[in-house]
């Protein structure tokens, strides 16, 4: 039985919202992320259905011993001392979230771009998305921005408090797997279509939940800050399954309608120009000013998120109902 103390819940997440990911320490996404790639390199060859296949064996291999593992090193620690198991499970915890560094990411854009820097703008948005931003105008840069900020709410900091409740430390760590595995090998070309199209399945499975939760954590955050609920939900019912992702449109969408402004729209990405569906009607052209707004939001719904489920998670303990 994998449990969890609220404590522990509390404590990962204190530690992530003040902490977040400090460069220079060890992060089990940087070892996941170079077996994806020494694996990818091997084995991403051969027939369609060899790659098919190869690639679905990857993500099952990573999500499950990133299970295991987490779950036997908690073990082993706490058949050490108690106290240090707890202290690496609240440590595992903690590296599942992005909620902190989600927002510094959202800065460093922001502040370039408040001083009227599209150069620097530009190129600190190139770190965070795979469009290209070479010559993109304030506007599409703002526009850039809110939309990781608004998707990654969901697999950055939901998914991995949703999982946590459910499963604890290992069950975190299983999608934060899943995260990664989309990130690295989850795209639509030539490369990765085949080999990466069982992580990007299994990524929107993982996310189907949470993504649906955001809707309504995101819409009572934005009455909390008076934005427009009613519009915003009105959007959402009409724009969000127009998304290529059967996920991001839920976050994308209610973000846009709150903030009065249109997401989406044209993208280029390694020259190949692609339209993505526009989510949101344009009430205003975006500004640096969204991005904050956007960024204030994120951080109450992030808050709202996990007294929510932590509520959940009190009341699942109090009648006894373990989920694993």
């Amino acid at each position: 039985m994998i449990t969890i103390t609220s404590w522990a819940f509390l404590s990962g997440f204190l530690l992530d919202q003040i902490i977040g990911d400090p460069r220079g320490w060890p992060h089990p996404v940087v070892g996941m992320g170079k077996v994806i790639s020494w694996v990818e390199k091997k084995l991403n060859c051969g027939t369609r259905q060899s790659r098919k296949l190869n690639g679905a064996l990857l993500t099952l291999f990573l999500v499950s011993g990133s299970f295991i593992i987490t779950a036997a090193i908690i073990a082993g620690a706490t058949w050490i001392h108690p106290w240090l198991g707890k202290m690496l499970e609240i440590l595992f915890l903690s590296s599942t979230l992005a909620g902190k560094s989600l927002l510094e990411a959202g800065k460093t854009v922001l502040k370039p771009l408040q001083h009227g820097n599209l150069l620097e703008a530009r190129e600190k948005l190139g770190w965070f998305v795979s469009r290209d931003t070479s010559n993109l105008s304030e506007a599409e840069i703002a526009r850039g921005t809110v939309e990781t900020l608004a998707e990654n709410f969901v697999d950055g900091i939901l998914s991995p408090l949703f999982y946590m409740v459910i499963g604890g430390a290992p069950l975190a760590m299983a999608f934060k797997a899943v995260s990664t595995l989309d990130s690295m090998i989850g795209y639509k070309n030539e490369r990765y279509l085949d080999f990466g199209w069982f992580a990007a399945r299994t990524d929107d499975w993982a996310n189907y939940i949470p993504a649906r939760l955001a809707v309504i954590l995101l819409l009572l955050a934005g009455g909390l800050k008076k934005l427009p609920v009613l519009h915003a939900y009105q959007i959402w019912r009409r724009d969000a399954k127009a998304h290529p992702s059967p996920n991001g449109g839920n976050p994308e969408s209610v973000v846009a309608g709150l903030l009065g402004v249109r997401l989406g729209g044209i993208n280029v990405y390694y020259g190949e120009t692609h339209h993505r569906a526009e989510m949101g009607d344009p009430v205003h052209v975006l500004t640096w000013r969204d991005i904050m707004a956007c960024e204030q939001l994120i951080h109450l719904a992030t808050w709202l998120s996990f007294c929510v489920l932590l509520a959940v998670f009190i009341v699942f303990n109090a009648l006894g109902v373990k989920v694993i």
